[in-house]
């Protein structure tokens, strides 16, 4: 009777099974199977392998917004300013190019190296200043990022005069919002590289150790000799400059530099993480998963565009599917605390 009863509670279970799954990777395997299914029985296009690339190539954005969002999580933060240096930096990198054009009309490419460089070095002081404040002065990140969007909305809007920034360099555009490598868009090329450079650092390095350990006990991490306002800063920093990589390849996808661009960035790219599984508390969170979570979300929103869903309700849908994974991101969380 003892090894019956014994081999019975050890027999395999699908409630154990999806037990497993969701306290390991998180809500989005449910979430994604059920997008599926729905948008594939309300729109026979959905699944055309056209459709799919097309995906794939508009997702790359989201993608490298949200791997640079999961760093701020992970640490213990969010970054609500990441739209706000999308907008910042194309806007900079624009007038930059514009400005230099007339002067090196035979030196396009270095045209735009020192473009792109002044949207890069833009960016990285946007995310300086939120590392101070969140590491040194100890400001909330809500009230900090949340501060330094709205005053760098207004930069962005002051330097255009909400004019877009037009006549960039053609070769820009052709490299890098349209070109091919291998029949394969730039851009994606260029976001599957910093997302395999992205899992070294977080999973192979010790600064991406530091940063899981800030984010799981910022007291133990002090304690452990782990330089934890360093840490903070470099954090930002790193999320601000994949928003500035962002900013600069849209600019070369619509080939002007606009002050309203990636207005919609920073909810979509927490909601990429959370649905990825990465945890609000800090401390948990997967690159890999972090990419299929970017990717989801223009599936959903792919979805709802081919099943004819208004742009309105769209906004609603995706406030929902936000709550939704933030009260899982909670159960989940309690499920993870009670094994331990």
């Amino acid at each position: 009777m003892e090894t019956s009863s014994t081999s019975s509670g050890s027999a395999f279970s699908p409630l154990k099974l999806l037990r497993a799954v969701f306290i390991r990777v998180g809500v989005l395997p449910f979430f994604l199977a059920t997008a599926l299914v729905i948008f594939s029985l309300m729109s026979q296009a959905f699944l055309t392998t056209n459709n799919l690339i097309n995906v794939g190539r508009q997702s790359v954005y989201l993608v490298l917004v949200s791997m640079g969002q999961m760093l701020v999580l992970i640490s213990g933060g969010f970054d609500l300013s990441v739209g706000m240096v999308i907008a910042l930096s194309s806007v900079v990198t624009a007038m930059t190019m514009v400005a230099l054009m007339p002067m090196f009309p035979e030196a396009v490419w270095m045209v735009i190296l020192i473009g792109a460089l002044a949207g890069f070095l833009v960016a990285a002081m946007v995310g300086a200043l939120n590392g101070i404040g969140v590491a040194i002065f100890g400001v909330s990140p809500f009230i900090m990022t949340l501060g330094v969007a709205s005053a760098g909305a207004g930069l962005a809007l002051f330097l255009t005069g909400g004019v877009p920034v037009s006549n960039l360099p053609t070769v820009f555009g052709d490299t890098f919002g349209f070109g091919r490598i291998l029949n394969t868009p730039v851009p994606v090329i260029i976001a599957a590289i910093v997302a395999v450079l992205m899992w070294v650092y977080m999973s192979r390095m010790r600064p991406g150790a530091q940063i899981y350990a800030v984010g799981g006990n910022l007291k133990a991490a002090n304690l452990s000799g782990i330089d934890t306002r360093r840490t903070l800063i470099r954090v930002y920093v790193m999320c601000a400059l994949m928003a500035g990589l962002t900013g600069i390849l849209l600019t070369a996808r619509v080939e002007t530099g606009d002050a309203n661009m990636g207005s919609s960035m920073a909810l979509e790219s927490i909601a990429a993480c959370v649905i990825a599984g990465v945890s609000l508390r800090g401390g948990i969170g997967r690159v890999e998963n972090v990419v299929l979570g970017g990717i989801f979300i223009i599936l959903v929103q792919n979805g709802m565009n081919l099943a004819q869903i208004s742009s309105y309700m769209q906004m609603v849908l995706l406030g929902l599917l936000l709550i939704l994974a933030v009260i899982f991101d909670q159960i989940r969380y309690r499920m993870i605390m009670g094994q331990r």
